[in-house]
C-alpha cells in the first residue's frame, strides 16, 4: 500500500514542479488590516497627501491621466 504524502512533501513537490515552469517564490509584506491602528494610519498618510498637493501637482496628475488615456485609444487602434 502507498503511504500518503504528507503536507511538507506536497508542498515541496508542488513547489518543485512550479520552478521547473520558472516560476519562483516571492514574499510580500502587507499593511494588517485588521490592526486596531490600521484605519488611522490611513486617515494620517491621506492628509499627508491632500496637504501636499498643489496646483501644479494637481495639473501633472490630469496630465498623466489624459495622456495615459489617448495612449490606451492609441493602442486600441
Amino acid at each position: 500500500m502507498i503511504k500518503p504524502m504528507s503536507r511538507a512533501e506536497r508542498v515541496e513537490r508542488r513547489r518543485d514542479k512550479l520552478r521547473a515552469a520558472g516560476l519562483r517564490p516571492v514574499q510580500i509584506w502587507l499593511p494588517d488590516t485588521r490592526s486596531p491602528e490600521f484605519p488611522e494610519e490611513c486617515r494620517r498618510q491621506s492628509r499627508l497627501i491632500a496637504d501636499s498637493e498643489t496646483e501644479a501637482s494637481r495639473a501633472e496628475d490630469e496630465a498623466w491621466v489624459t495622456a495615459s488615456w489617448e495612449a490606451a485609444r492609441h493602442d486600441q487602434g
